[in-house]
């Protein structure tokens, strides 16, 4: 178990638990069953006291876990005869990008989302999840597939924002991300979006711009990090737990701006701390948002996207 800063007093007790048990598996004669789980109800009540009140920079750190699934995990769990689609069919195949066909729930569809590599060769293979033009090229390609052919779109968000590098900005960074959220509000199709994880800047957007949209309960989304914001404010990017709170980036904020349909109950301690959970109770809620499309015509799932995007930030304001 990777323990974030704020865990530490509960990694202290699962681990004397973890020790005593380790001593009794070397002496056959040593019984510290009792007294190990009497360790593990007090690191229980530890662990749901500490996320019962996160703060909003330790969201973030939750959000961001090395353990928690990611969206290859959730393609494994939830979607059946996966076929992966790969390159832009113009420069590149970006592996921070992953989609193609499947089904979910017995009902074809088209999976797109970002993948952040779960060790050091897969997360350098995927670029930590920031996508480059070709990547939301790709998704692109993919959206357009699903339009032609009636297939709904799940996409799932992961990532900490667009890959700023020289390469991907002389390769129209910009013009890739905004064509792939005009391909989101112009499809015909259902489109439900999940933020797994971190939902960064335009580089979320582009996948995000959906008629539903779902966050996990630790997850975030956010114009900018706290680090940026914070470097941009303050000029100290020391001040991120300031502007997390500034940023109103968690999911619960979010639901409360309308910004997001829906938040996905984790497991206590986070996705990371139990995958499979995390997995089902995501899959519930992609087939609720999809349940809500359903009979929907193609002018009306246009219509309600681009309705949902124009009325955020008004409400209140007189017409």
């Amino acid at each position: 178990m990777n323990y974030l800063e704020f865990e530490k007093p509960l990694a202290e007790i699962e681990g004397k638990a973890e020790e005593l048990r380790a001593m009794a598996r070397s002496n056959d004669e040593m019984d510290v069953e009792a007294e190990a789980a009497a360790l593990d109800a007090k690191a229980d009540a530890m662990l749901a006291n500490i996320y019962g009140k996160l703060t909003r920079w330790q969201k973030c750190q939750v959000a961001r876990h090395a353990d928690r699934p990611h969206c290859r995990d959730y393609i494994d769990a939830l979607f059946d005869e996966y076929t992966p689609l790969a390159g832009d069919r113009n420069f590149a195949d970006d592996h921070a990008v992953m989609g193609g066909l499947a089904r979910f729930r017995d009902r074809p569809v088209v999976v797109i989302g970002h993948e952040k590599g779960h060790d050091t060769n897969s997360r350098i293979e995927r670029n930590f999840g920031m996508a480059r033009p070709e990547g939301y090229r790709k998704a692109i390609r993919l959206m357009q597939m699903a339009d032609k052919f009636s297939l709904p779109v799940v996409s799932l968000v992961d990532t900490p924002g667009a890959y700023p590098g020289k390469g991907a900005e002389e390769r129209g960074q910009s013009e890739a991300i905004a064509r792939s959220t005009q391909a989101c509000l112009t499809i015909g199709v259902p489109l439900v979006s999940v933020i797994i994880g971190e939902g960064g800047s335009g580089g979320a957007v582009a996948f995000a711009t959906a008629n539903k949209l779902a966050m996990l309960e630790h997850s975030i989304y956010s114009v900018i990090s706290p680090e940026g914001c914070a470097s941009i404010l303050w000029k100290d990017a020391e001040k991120m737990r300031e502007a997390a709170e500034a940023l109103r980036l968690t999911a619960q904020d979010l639901l409360e701006l309308g910004v997001t349909d829906l938040v996905v109950p984790e497991p206590r301690g986070g996705a990371h701390r139990d995958k499979l959970t995390a997995c089902t109770n995501v899959g519930k809620a992609i087939e609720t948002m999809l349940a809500d499309l359903q009979g929907l015509d193609r002018a009306a799932l246009i219509s309600q996207r681009r309705r949902k995007f124009l009325d955020m930030g008004t409400a209140g304001i007189a017409a």
